[in-house]
């Protein structure tokens, strides 16, 4: 087992790391540990069976060995040389993901700490001769995650990614991939235009954010009046009451089905994976009632 330094994504709110930089040695798996990140050999899948249906459920950074009865959806950066092999042994874990191929912010920050749409082109350059298109075709692929958070001025050093520019980052992509979805993590009602190239907006809760009812209400209605598709989650580390601390299994279940209640959105991911707090037999508990609740409901893809 090799050890590989990797830098998880920075938040201001401690809501939008979705695990490491992928950019491991080939043939192995970036996960994340207790004891930080750690490069293991990619293994083959002990059974095959399809996507149960209703929409993805699960976290950003969940390890692919993790895909099965509980969970079936995630958030991941993957290497480019381990992206085919990593997307077929998802997919015979009946599991469907959600990529993110620019990777670290800071690969695609210039000098002064603002965001760089020539680099982060370079970044998505990287996947170019890898052939995926069958596991986009078959819905493996739930979309392609073009930027987190570009409204939060604190990630891009006082000044903000402006919704055009992440339309323009949703064009490049089509160009490339024009069947993928383009999935980028900000609320909706960021966009003051209806985005051409831009599939999905993304809503996290955390308890600050107040009533989950009126959130996911607003949160829809406002992704419909943008045409954009919605995928929902929660802050499950840092989300809970009070603000700053990790959910209570209670919690995930009474605000996790408030947000299922809803017919709109097309996948539930949430931050992050946590061995220790998933493992914990009350918060599995929830995360099972969950994921029937997700997988009851009807399918929905994430293009718009």
């Amino acid at each position: 087992m090799l050890a590989v330094a990797l830098i998880a994504f920075g938040a201001c709110d401690g809501s939008n790391s979705i695990g490491p930089d992928s950019n491991s040695l080939p043939g192995t798996e970036a996960v994340p540990t207790e004891a930080g990140v750690q490069a293991i050999p990619l293994s083959q899948p002990e059974f095959s069976t399809a996507f149960a249906g209703g929409i993805p459920f699960g976290t950003s950074a969940l390890p692919t060995s993790w895909f099965g009865s509980r969970y079936n959806g995630a958030l991941r950066n993957i290497w480019p040389g381990s992206l085919r092999s990593e997307l077929a042994a998802i997919k015979a874990r009946g599991g469907k993901v959600v990529l993110m191929f620019a990777g670290n912010e800071k690969y695609y920050k210039d000098g002064s700490g603002h965001f760089s749409l020539d680099k982060w082109k370079n970044r998505i350059d990287r996947f170019r001769g890898v052939d995926f298109n069958s596991y986009v075709s078959d819905g493996t692929i739930i979309g392609h995650y073009l930027i987190d958070e570009p409204n939060d001025p604190a990630n891009w050093n006082g000044r903000p990614v402006s919704a055009s520019t992440v339309d323009e980052m949703g064009r490049y992509s089509k160009q490339l991939w024009p069947s993928m979805p383009t999935i980028v993590r900000t609320e909706p009602d960021y966009f003051t235009f209806n985005p051409r190239y831009v599939d999905a907006a993304w809503a996290q809760y955390l308890s600050r954010r107040g009533d989950v009812g009126s959130y996911i209400r607003k949160q829809v209605s406002d992704a419909q009046n943008r045409g954009l598709q919605l995928v929902v989650g929660m802050n499950v580390i840092k989300g809970g009451t009070p603000n700053g601390t990790q959910m209570s299994a209670s919690e995930v279940k009474e605000w996790g089905s408030t947000l299922l209640s809803s017919t709109y959105p097309c996948a539930f991911i949430s931050w992050q994976y946590s061995s220790s707090y998933l493992n914990n037999s009350g918060i599995e508990d929830a995360m099972s009632y969950l994921r029937n609740k997700a997988e009851n409901r009807s399918s929905r893809s994430c293009r718009s």
